[in-house]
C-alpha cells in the first residue's frame, strides 16, 4: 500500500555534498516527510523553482558556483512566499544575521539535531500552507458581488467612499441635467461618464471629446460641424459630435482648458439646446446629455476670469468627485490583481501572482498618475516576468523613474502639517508624537509591511523595526 504523499508540493534540499542530502532526506522520510527533490547543484536551483511548484527549501550556505546567501537573496526576490531554511556548518553569529536579514526562514548549524530539523520542516510546511489559504481568501473577498449595478463593472473597486459615488450616478442618471466629474489624471473619469450614459437609458450614442487645446474654429467644428464649401478646404459635410450624440450622451474631457470664445457656445447650447454648424445660419437643436470633466480646481479659474461663472454653474448640476487612488489604498490589491489576469490573458501568459511584499510597495507609492499608472505598470511588469511571480524590480525601476512625480503631492491631496499652520496657543507637539505619528501612517499606507514602510519614511527597515519595537514598549506620551 502506498504511503501518502507529504506535501503536497515537494521540499527542495540543496547542498553540494550529496551525503548531507542523503541523511537529511532520510531523517525527513522517517518522520513521514516524503515528498522531496535532491539537487547539488546550486546552478539548477531558480531553474528547479520556475519549473516546480516548491513547498519548502532547505539551502547550505558554503557551496560552488553561487553560494547560499546569493541564492537567498535571488529567491526571496523572486519567490517571497517561499520559505527558506538555511542549514550550514558556518557556526557564525554575522552570517545568521545576514541571512535572518535576506528573510531566510530559520538558521540552523550541523549537524542538526533530527527533531529540531523536522519540527523546523513542519513548521514551515503550515506556514505555506496558510499563506496559500491566505491568498485563496483574499482572491474569494475581492469577487464578493458588492451589488454593483452591471454599468459600475469597468470600475473595479471596494473602497466605501467610491461605492458611495456609484449610489449618486445612479441616482442622477436619467437627469437631463449636465454633469461636472472632477479628480487627478488617470482616476476614470471617463469610465464613470460612460457609466452614467449605460444607466441612463438613452438610446443615442456616447461620444467623448477632448476639448483640451481646441481654439475656436476646431472646438465649432468638431462639435457642430460644417456644410460643404463653408470654409476652404470644406470639400464635404461634415457632421459634429453633437449630431452624433442625438439622444444619446456628449462627453467634453478638460473641459477646464476650453477657450473663453468657445466656452459661450457651449453655453448656448446647454441653456438652449441649439448649436450652427459652421457655414449654417438656422439654428439646429439638439436633446443630448452633457457630461463634463476637469483635473483642475475651477473655482481658481473663476476667480482669474478664465471660466465663466454662468457657464460653471449650468455645467455643475449635478457634481461627481472621484478621489485618488492614493485615498483608497485598499483598492490597490483588486486593482493589481484585475490588470495582472487581463494583462496575462491578453498575452496568453498564465497569471503571476502578486505576492504580499509587492501589495505593501505599491500601498506606500503615492501614484501620482492614479490608476491609469498601476495598469501601465502592471503591465510592464507582465509583459517582462519570467516566473510565477512579479518582480519588485520592474516596480522599483518605474518608481524610482517617478520619483520626483510620486513625491509631489497631486491637487487636493492632505499636505504634511507644518508649524504655520498650527493655532497660536494651540499646544505644540513634541518631535517623539510627531515621529510616531508618521510611522504609524507609513504602517498604514503599507499595510503593515515594514520594508514599504521604511521605504516611505526614507529609513532602512531595521532602524524602522527598532522604532515599531520602541514604540510597543514605551508608554505614549
Amino acid at each position: 500500500m502506498n504511503k501518502a504523499v507529504f506535501p503536497a508540493y515537494p521540499i527542495l534540499l540543496i547542498d553540494d555534498d550529496e551525503g548531507v542530502l542523503h541523511s537529511f532526506q532520510m531523517a525527513l522520510r522517517s518522520s513521514g516527510i516524503n515528498n522531496l527533490m535532491l539537487c547539488s547543484d546550486s546552478r539548477q536551483a531558480m531553474t528547479v523553482l520556475h519549473e516546480q511548484d516548491v513547498h519548502v527549501m532547505l539551502l547550505d550556505l558554503t557551496m560552488p558556483y553561487i553560494s547560499g546567501e546569493e541564492l537567498l537573496a535571488q529567491v526571496v526576490e523572486v519567490f517571497p512566499e517561499l520559505p527558506v531554511m538555511v542549514i550550514t556548518g558556518m557556526n557564525d553569529v554575522e552570517s545568521a544575521v545576514r541571512c535572518m536579514r535576506l528573510g531566510a526562514f530559520d538558521y540552523m548549524v550541523k549537524p542538526v539535531e533530527k527533531n529540531r530539523l523536522v519540527t523546523s520542516v513542519r513548521r514551515a510546511v503550515e506556514v505555506r500552507d496558510l499563506r496559500r489559504e491566505n491568498q485563496a481568501l483574499r482572491r474569494r473577498v475581492m469577487q464578493v458581488d458588492q451589488n454593483v449595478p452591471q454599468a459600475f463593472k469597468t470600475i473595479v473597486t471596494r473602497d466605501p467612499s467610491m461605492l458611495a459615488v456609484f449610489r449618486y450616478a445612479e441616482s442622477i442618471a436619467e437627469s437631463p441635467e449636465p454633469v461636472l466629474i472632477t479628480g487627478e489624471t488617470g482616476v476614470g473619469k471617463e469610465l464613470m461618464a460612460n457609466a452614467i450614459h449605460n444607466l441612463s437609458g438613452r438610446q443615442g450614442e456616447f461620444v467623448a471629446v477632448n476639448v483640451a487645446g481646441l481654439d475656436e474654429q476646431v472646438f465649432s467644428d468638431t462639435l457642430f460641424g460644417h456644410t460643404k464649401g463653408a470654409f476652404t478646404g470644406a470639400s464635404e459635410t461634415r457632421r459634429g459630435m453633437v449630431e452624433r450624440a442625438a439622444s444619446g450622451t456628449l462627453f467634453l474631457d478638460e473641459i477646464g482648458d476650453l477657450a473663453h470664445a468657445s466656452q459661450v457656445k457651449l453655453l448656448r447650447l446647454i441653456q438652449e439646446g441649439e448649436y450652427l454648424p459652421i457655414g449654417v445660419d438656422v439654428p439646429r437643436y439638439t436633446n443630448t446629455r452633457i457630461i463634463t470633466s476637469t483635473n483642475k480646481y475651477l473655482s481658481e479659474l473663476l476667480d482669474s476670469g478664465d471660466f465663466r461663472n454662468d457657464l460653471y454653474y449650468r455645467l455643475n448640476a449635478h457634481h461627481i468627485h472621484i478621489p485618488p487612488l492614493r485615498e483608497r489604498i485598499n483598492d490597490i490589491e483588486v486593482l493589481t490583481h484585475t490588470f495582472v489576469e487581463a494583462m496575462a490573458n491578453k498575452m496568453n501568459k498564465k497569471a503571476p501572482g502578486p505576492t504580499a511584499e509587492l501589495i505593501g510597495l505599491l500601498r506606500a507609492y503615492p501614484f501620482p498618475g492614479n490608476v491609469r499608472e498601476l495598469q501601465a505598470m502592471v503591465a510592464d511588469a507582465v509583459s517582462s516576468h519570467q516566473s510565477g511571480r512579479l518582480l519588485l524590480a520592474c516596480f522599483k525601476k518605474h518608481m524610482a523613474a517617478n520619483a520626483r512625480a510620486g513625491q509631489a503631492l497631486m491637487p487636493g491631496a492632505k499636505t504634511v502639517a507644518n508649524p504655520d499652520t498650527l493655532p497660536e496657543n494651540a499646544p505644540f507637539p513634541t518631535l517623539k508624537q510627531i515621529t510616531t505619528k508618521w510611522v504609524q501612517s507609513a504602517m498604514d499606507r503599507a499595510g503593515g509591511n515594514q520594508s514599504a514602510a521604511a521605504r516611505l519614511l526614507g529609513i532602512s527597515q531595521p532602524a524602522l523595526s527598532k522604532r515599531l519595537q520602541r514604540m510597543r514598549t514605551t508608554k505614549p506620551t
